[in-house]
């Protein structure tokens, strides 16, 4: 057995639903990076601007690296943990970055360590350009929502890598096979995809409640719907779908939560408590709080004027403000029932 297919059996054993192996060169269309940094497409992710050119280049990252092996896991749910409102499929459960991180760290001392490898574990923080280097070794094609695209499990894996000095035969490359299809494209609430292949994230939905540190632009606001955390609406319309499954990770299990206007009154202490080991942790309070305003600002009815009342009147002023957003939406929409 080569190690190639050592790597995939042990992978396959620890529960990942795909694996690919590449060498660590610059993925095609690095370039297009820059280009998409000068159009100040990143939004308030001001990270992604540093140093770029360790970002295109894994070898500018880490020096020793030949080989990138690429794992991913599906995150895909058909439940809601939630009474109302909803969470992004990935967030539903516990932190990928932690489940991500355990198996591979599993994974590169059941065979890199065994054979005399140094290796550098990488999950999402990374400086990597982790959806081009996926497609480089062979998991799918980045789609047109910028989404990597897997044959049978859809835009759903969740990724990982492992860099080492180990020469490991790489996997062929996969061919996009998005064709003439737009179904992500006009799916999309915002409007968020200048052109194919392309995503202004100052207009996603995942960036607007997750990413964006401060008061969400009121044009925006109605748009978000009852999505607190992260949109998967480009996901959830792709035709690949029509071969993915559940995931199987139980980590990924969702966790059952309270309705809105009760997690409206948590404290940070509370906070802290219900979303420790979870993607929706490093929101932190605040952030999370002004999501609920939104949302029910949108979906909500009289009964969860209190709550949004009381929110008006928290110390934080990112509250104060959506929360009072979310009483006027609440207030007209009463005022049209009745009229």
């Amino acid at each position: 057995m080569s190690r190639a297919e050592e790597l995939k059996k042990a992978a396959q054993s620890l529960g990942f639903d795909a694996l690919g192996i590449t060498s660590a060169d610059i993925p095609p269309h690095a370039d297009h990076l820059k280009e998409w940094l000068s159009l100040s497409y990143q939004g308030e992710m001001k990270w992604m601007a540093n140093r770029p050119e360790i970002r295109s280049d894994p070898q500018k990252y880490d020096s020793i690296a030949k080989t990138i092996i690429v794992a991913g896991i599906t995150s895909r749910q058909t439940s809601s943990p939630l009474p109302r409102g909803r969470i992004a499929a990935y967030a539903q459960g516990e932190d990928y970055h932690e489940v991500l991180r355990d198996k591979l760290e599993q994974l590169a001392q059941k065979s890199l360590a065994q054979w005399g490898g140094h290796y550098r574990v990488c999950v999402d923080s990374s400086p990597l350009l982790e959806k081009p280097i996926a497609a480089m070794a062979g998991l799918g094609w980045q789609g047109k929502n910028t989404l990597l695209i897997h044959p049978q499990h859809g835009p759903w894996l969740m990724l990982g890598s492992i860099l080492t000095d180990l020469e490991i035969s790489p996997d062929s490359s996969s061919p996009d096979h998005c064709g003439t299809c737009t179904r992500c494209l006009d799916a999309c609430p915002t409007q968020a995809f200048p052109q194919p292949y392309v995503l202004d994230a100052r207009r996603c939905l995942a960036y607007l409640t997750i990413e964006h540190p401060g008061s969400i632009p009121e044009e925006f606001r109605p748009l978000i719907g009852d999505r607190l955390f992260g949109c998967d609406e480009c996901l959830e319309v792709c035709p690949w779908n029509r071969h993915a499954q559940e995931s199987r990770e139980l980590r990924f299990t969702p966790i059952p939560r309270t309705d809105l206007s009760e997690m409206l009154t948590w404290d940070d202490a509370r906070f802290r408590q219900e979303f420790r080991h979870t993607p929706i942790f490093r929101l932190k309070r605040g952030r999370w709080l002004r999501n609920i305003c939104i949302v029910l600002g949108n979906i909500g009815t009289i009964q969860d004027l209190p709550a949004l009342q009381k929110a008006a009147e928290d110390s934080d002023p990112l509250v104060q403000e959506h929360a009072q957003w979310g009483i006027a939406r609440i207030g007209q929409r009463n005022r049209k029932t009745n009229d």
